[in-house]
């Protein structure tokens, strides 16, 4: 919404693209993540914080490890080569955190000045680790 706003006042903005739920879906059920993920937090304690650190840090490495499936890793890199491989951020957006009048985008990790398609590819990754 705030980039929105900035055009319409007449502020340049880069261009960009995004990378949708779809691609994560995707990624999730190539690597077969979700089973993982499930198994790692049934009957987890939310209070116990190093618990909840150790189960982010495995799920991390769940994302580290898993290979971007082709067509996804192939619309990245189009979308990315249109911009003209600078360097880009790379953030997050949650399907469920924009309302109609705010937008929560980047509520996850940032990731600033990649560039490069495997950069960018090893980026997106990164932020949907920083769901968990």
């Amino acid at each position: 919404m705030s980039l929105s706003k900035l055009l319409t006042a007449g502020v340049p903005v880069p261009d960009g693209f995004h990378v949708t739920t779809a691609a994560y879906r995707i990624f999730v059920e190539a690597n077969r993540i979700q089973p993982h993920i499930n198994k790692l937090l049934d009957g987890i304690d939310a209070n116990n914080t190093g618990r909840l650190e150790d189960v982010s840090a495995r799920i991390g490495a769940l994302f580290h490890d898993g290979e971007m499936p082709r067509e996804v890793a192939a619309a990245i890199k189009t979308a990315y080569a249109g911009l003209g491989n600078i360097a880009v951020a790379v953030r997050s957006s949650a399907t469920a955190e924009d309302l109609p009048d705010a937008s929560f985008a980047g509520q996850q990790e940032t990731y600033l000045n990649i560039q490069g398609e495997n950069e960018v590819l090893a980026a997106v990754k990164r932020c949907w680790v920083s769901l968990f």
